[in-house]
């Protein structure tokens, strides 16, 4: 749990999204089997393409071509790959991706505050906006921030600084919610709070060991948040 003092000053709220806002591991590992079919190559596990998620759908085709997480697929091959797994993807966002339970109520809660939103992923920006779209999530943000939108991407601490010169705050006063490794190095890196959920993809247990990934706070869900800013705001307004 982190100190009052820190919540306190929480001026805006940055949030991953396949594993923190929604599960989308059914239809990214549709689409990933559909390109290994589609290439010769017998479907994966679910739980096995869901271990390659989180670093954007280029190092996901990579690694489900080979079904390896640090392996590089032939060019051309990956080429052809990429092409098909995009298209597929892009027709098939929300077939079975929804959000997790809390999600919505979490959001509203943070919203009735007067906290801007953001959504920082490594998700490709044209598919995190329209998933969002699809999801009916979409309007409780004031910036969305895809893997391409900017030369880097998290655990770069460049989309968490660049989201706080957009809002005009300090890095300090954003906090950075996600379920990965990815999440938790780019708040340290840029200065953000870093908070954990413990119901997404990241296997937690193993990341609060090392200082280097463990999170400032670990959360169980997101309305758990609004719990802990809501008397700090309150008494602000007073």
């Amino acid at each position: 749990m982190t100190t009052q003092t820190t919540i306190e000053h929480v001026q805006a709220v940055a949030f991953d999204l396949d594993g923190t806002l929604c599960d989308s591991i059914p239809d990214l590992a549709a689409a990933a089997n559909a390109m290994r079919v589609h290439l010769g190559q017998a479907p994966l596990p679910q739980e096995v393409v869901a271990g390659y998620v989180g670093d954007g759908i280029a190092k996901l085709v990579h690694r489900v071509l080979t079904d390896n997480a640090d392996g590089e697929a032939d060019v051309s091959r990956w080429e052809e790959g990429f092409t098909f797994f995009v298209r597929y993807y892009r027709e098939h966002l929300s077939d079975f991706t929804r959000p997790y339970p809390e999600t919505e109520a979490g959001l509203g809660l943070l919203k009735s505050l007067g906290i801007p939103l953001i959504v920082v992923t490594n998700k490709n920006e044209v598919f995190a906006v329209e998933l969002l779209q699809q999801l009916g999530l979409a309007d409780y943000f004031s910036l969305i921030l895809g893997g391409d939108s900017l030369p880097e991407k998290k655990p770069s601490p460049l989309p968490l600084l660049h989201a706080a010169e957009v809002l005009n705050i300090d890095p300090e006063n954003m906090m950075m919610v996600g379920d990965s490794k990815n999440d938790i190095l780019a708040a340290k890196a840029a200065g953000c709070l870093s908070v954990a959920v413990t119901f997404g993809y990241g296997d937690m247990q193993e990341l609060v060991q090392s200082p280097e990934t463990k999170p400032d706070w670990l959360i169980g869900s997101l309305p758990e948040i609004y719990e802990n800013l809501r008397p700090q705001k309150t008494q602000n307004t007073d």
